[in-house]
């Protein structure tokens, strides 16, 4: 007699995991669906860059559905800012983000990308500009900063409300929705784990 529960066979990395149980994933991996129609995209892991959103926002996908679609992937070179990053150029030092040639055709094979990026305002619109400079690909924001889709289209990345002036596109992707508000590290609200569902269930259904 069935007991109203599905069971799932998720391959969730490329490689074994860090910390206890290998429970977190390691940077440069991502986990494989049967279809690919989602993709979410988180930072690195290490001391600052935690993706704790990124798993909740996962299984909170594979709930309302969509189960066998969802990959996550976890950036090679997540940490940092981009090294074109113009509007905040020489501000910071250390690790530069980028997507590689491997990372930008698995981010491809997907509908739509939700891309994770902390906290930090500037680096946040330049991460999201970097990642769709090479990906074509329609995307969710999701951060915890207060960014919209103006503070996007002055650096260059098309969004589906607000776009650049002609000459000043810098993006093949575009943005279709950001969702604001959700905590670095922590499981975020209900309402905010709605909204991402919502955006992303619009993409695929178009």
């Amino acid at each position: 007699m069935p007991l109203g529960r599905v069971t799932q066979v998720v391959d969730c990395r490329e490689s074994m995991g860090m910390g206890k149980g290998g429970g977190l994933a390691q940077r440069g991996t991502i986990s494989e669906c049967r279809r690919p129609d989602v993709v979410i995209v988180g930072m690195s892991p290490g001391r600052r860059h935690v993706t704790k959103p990124v798993c909740d926002i996962t299984s909170a996908l594979r709930r309302e559905g969509v189960e066998f679609s969802v990959s996550t992937m976890v950036l090679n070179a997540g940490s940092g800012i981009p090294a074109d990053a113009e509007s905040i150029a020489g501000s910071v030092l250390g690790a530069h983000f980028g997507v590689n040639e491997k990372e930008t055709a698995q981010i491809e094979q997907h509908k739509v990308a939700v891309l994770h990026h902390g906290n930090v305002r500037s680096h946040v619109v330049e991460k999201v500009r970097k990642i769709l400079s090479q990906c074509n690909i329609d995307a969710v924001v999701v951060t915890q900063a207060p960014i919209d889709c103006e503070d996007l289209a002055k650096v260059g990345v098309k969004t589906a409300f607000v776009l650049p002036a002609e000459k000043d596109i810098r993006t093949k992707g575009r943005v279709v929705a950001i969702v604001t508000g959700v905590t670095r590290g922590q499981t975020p609200p209900r309402e905010k784990i709605a909204e991402v569902i919502s955006a992303v269930m619009n993409v695929i259904k178009h």
